[in-house]
């Protein structure tokens, strides 16, 4: 079910799987080691802000393209056919078609240090295949990558991926979520149960919860979050420490969300509620909002005090505030999206701008959100960016 097609390291080193400040509690440093700059990384250069990128496939070719908005460079990473869908650990893209996943380095990412964090580009490079079905959905940490789908998921050595290499710790069979926390991982399984794995995926407890069909993760400041056909799972706590607690849907509400999507480590998270509208979930507060907005194509939050996003089915970008529902802007980006039977579009959001991809245009539009949804930039592309991850977190 997941199996890696690349060279595969065996064993995990155990400093590889410790991930702590900017020291390692090791050996002393060498005199080479102490005359690096702090936060060197081999092999990357440091820079002082994000280095955003956009990765994008085209379903019809199975082209792979690397979007670098800062330079607006448009590099082709060669080709995986087959390609349906695409998720992202912050600096790896996994790119689904069907029963197998293309792994990509993109070659830029960000670690954070709780008071600081260091930013890093490099080469990207496609480092190979691994087994998985459909529904893809990634979460890592510094440690590990869950890669979950449809059919199971797999635990993927992250120090393993950054050398290059596909290590995958553990299979865990049949569908739900699985994402790590505090130093272990919660898996909800397809019949509600809620346990707690150590990194290799060995069961080390249950939590005191249930998730009755498990649909839709993240990964928050406030903890992880997994959807419910009953409402949302807040995962608390470090270690053996671990707390859950339901957030539930109000009474009488529209459909549970299948899919989350926000901007990285924000603790507010919107998805499709059917043909209603859109569920916004404050994960900080732990409150629900139904903004009926009608059927919608994509949608996406950008944090705290800040606006969902919303694409509708006629083409026309909206933002909301997330606590009232009150529409505070709107901008027609494209014809019509969401079609059925074509590549559905995805909004992506970072720490100043939104992408919207529009595939039937050969386009992805930049939006400023912070301005009335202002269109910032239009990369007009020779492909079409039918499936896109933003990576760089």
């Amino acid at each position: 079910m997941f199996a890696s097609r690349t060279r595969t390291a065996l064993a995990w080193a155990a400093g590889g799987l410790l991930a702590a400040g900017c020291g390692t509690g090791g050996p002393p440093p060498s005199e080479d080691a102490e005359a690096r700059p702090h936060g060197h990384v081999d092999g990357a250069q440091e820079t002082a802000q994000p280095q955003w990128r956009l990765v994008a496939a085209d379903t019809g070719d199975g082209s792979l393209h690397l979007i670098d908005p800062a330079t607006e460079e448009v590099t082709g990473l060669g080709t995986a056919p087959g390609i349906q869908e695409a998720a992202t650990d912050g600096r790896f893209a996994y790119l689904g078609a069907g029963d197998t996943v293309t792994v990509l380095d993109s070659g830029t990412w960000a670690v954070d240090h709780g008071d600081h964090a260091h930013y890093y580009r490099a080469e990207p490079a496609i480092l190979g295949e691994v087994e998985a079905g459909g529904g893809l959905r990634a979460a890592g940490d510094t440690a590990v990558t869950a890669l979950a789908s449809d059919a199971g998921a797999g635990i993927l050595d992250r120090a393993a991926l950054e050398d290059g290499d596909i290590a995958r710790a553990v299979a865990i069979h049949g569908g739900g979520a699985l994402l790590p926390r505090g130093e272990r991982l919660v898996a909800a399984d397809a019949g509600g149960a809620v346990r707690v794995l150590d990194r290799e995926g060995a069961p080390v407890g249950t939590l005191d919860a249930r998730c009755p069909d498990p649909r839709g993760q993240a990964l928050t400041r406030r903890g992880a979050v997994i959807g419910c056909s009953n409402g949302a799972l807040l995962v608390t706590g470090e270690g053996d420490s671990l707390d859950a607690r339901t957030i539930a849907y109000p009474d009488g509400g529209a459909d549970p969300v299948a899919a989350f999507h926000h901007r990285p480590g924000a603790p507010v998270l919107a998805g499709r509620a059917g043909d209603e509208g859109v569920w916004v979930l404050d994960a900080g507060a732990g409150e629900w909002t139904l903004l009926e907005t009608g059927p919608a194509a994509a949608v996406s939050a950008a944090g705290e005090d800040l606006p969902v996003l919303v694409l509708g089915e006629d083409g026309r970008l909206r933002a909301y505030d997330p606590e009232s529902g009150e529409q505070t802007a709107q901008r027609r980006l494209m014809e019509g999206a969401g079609a059925r039977g074509a590549p559905e579009p995805v909004i992506r959001i970072d720490t100043g701008r939104a992408y919207v991809n529009d595939p039937a245009a050969d386009a992805v539009y930049e939006i400023d959100y912070n301005d009335d949804l202002r269109l910032a930039r239009t990369f007009e592309l020779g492909f079409s960016p039918d499936v896109m991850v933003e990576t760089g977190w």
